[in-house]
């Protein structure tokens, strides 16, 4: 399989053309018709030479994803299903303006990007681990869905928010050479500062991510204040319990200025005692930390329920009341599966990949 040229930096595409015995500038009007232009064939760089072009299609493919299908929804949030170069798919979400959940604005556009092929930590609220993990994406795969959505859907991404498909910090290496690609200003050239890595909470990540350069936001998948409770919904809590995973957020408040998100999936009789609430608002107010609230998605296979909007907006005034921002996010993409990795998952079982996971 030919390396894709949306994997390659632009130092990496400079020794490629000294190799072939092509002029360093080339680079440059190559990468803007990658990534400024959005081309979708190496034919169509119109001021490269016939010659030039034949070595870059003997060399490279255009793309590492192939866009499979589109859902829309009633409020425009929009679901690409990508295949990939083995027969296996990928999922991305492209979310409208929404009350700002990450540190920005609001009338933005957030991509929510997948880092692996299924997952292997298993979140109980999550379709992505169903049936099991299968691989890491490569950064071209990672940052090619920011290519390709804004390719299908016309418009440009504003924020992005890698919490699709896996877990983006035991993928690390392949994440941040992607970041390089989308932040880099001969590619995509989207700040730091938009981007938000999602973690179920690696806490050794966690504190090597801290050490990044970049002002790169962080949110954590916390959906549970005590270990009794979240251990319930995230396995990974076992190895790594709540007071290392706040000593963790403790190191990276002490390296970055971006202010932590806690991410907390309300889950009716789970997770959603008001008890919990006054613990989960002890612990942001001392991180500084802001709050997303979200009302679980129905996931086919799965039997939790979601808890009636009052009572999920009874659960967010205890947190403002406690002075912590909240955001109650009656999340977008109910009508599509947008929940992460249920597009994949039905594909992939329709295929005959994966076998249809057991229920409950």
């Amino acid at each position: 399989m030919l390396p894709s040229l949306t994997g390659q930096s632009p130092e990496n595409l400079a020794a490629w053309l000294k190799d072939a015995g092509e002029p360093a500038f080339r680079a440059d009007q190559i990468l803007e018709w990658v990534w400024k232009k959005k081309v979708t064939s190496i034919e169509a760089m119109t001021n490269l030479p016939a010659t030039l072009r034949a070595k870059l299609a003997e060399s490279f493919r255009l793309a590492a994803l192939e866009h499979s299908t589109t859902q829309g929804s009633a409020d425009t949030t929009r679901k690409f299903l990508f295949r990939l170069h083995d027969g296996r798919y990928v999922e991305s979400v492209l979310i409208p303006a929404n009350p700002a959940l990450y540190g920005e604005k609001s009338d933005r556009r957030t991509l929510c990007v997948s880092s692996q092929v299924g997952c292997a930590y298993g979140c109980k609220f999550c379709a992505s681990g169903l049936a099991g993990f299968t691989r890491n994406l490569d950064a071209a795969e990672i940052a090619g869905q920011v290519l390709a959505a804004e390719q299908l859907s016309g418009e440009r991404v504003d924020s992005l928010v890698f919490m699709g498909m896996g877990e983006p910090l035991a993928n690390l290496d392949n994440l941040l050479a992607a970041i390089a690609l989308i932040t880099g200003p001969k590619t995509l050239h989207l700040g730091a500062r938009h981007l938000t890595i999602s973690t179920s909470g690696l806490v050794p990540q966690i504190k090597q991510l801290a050490e990044h350069p970049q002002q790169i936001r962080l949110a954590i998948s916390l959906h549970g204040a005590t270990d009794d409770v979240r251990q319930q919904i995230m396995p990974i809590n076992k190895k790594w319990p709540v007071a290392e995973l706040f000593a963790a957020l403790d190191h990276w408040n002490a390296k970055k200025t971006q202010k932590l998100t806690l991410e907390y999936i309300l889950i009716q009789d789970v997770n959603d005692s008001l008890e919990q609430a006054a613990i989960l608002a002890r612990h942001s107010r001392r991180l500084g930390a802001k709050v997303n609230l979200i009302p679980y998605n129905t996931v086919e296979g799965l039997e939790w329920k979601r808890p009636p909007n009052n009572h999920c907006r009874a659960f967010q005034e205890i947190l403002k009341n406690a002075g912590v921002t909240a955001n109650l996010r009656l999340e977008k993409g109910h009508d599509i599966d947008a929940a992460c990795g249920q597009l994949r998952l039905k594909q992939e079982t329709a295929e005959g990949i994966i076998a249809a996971p057991a229920k409950g």
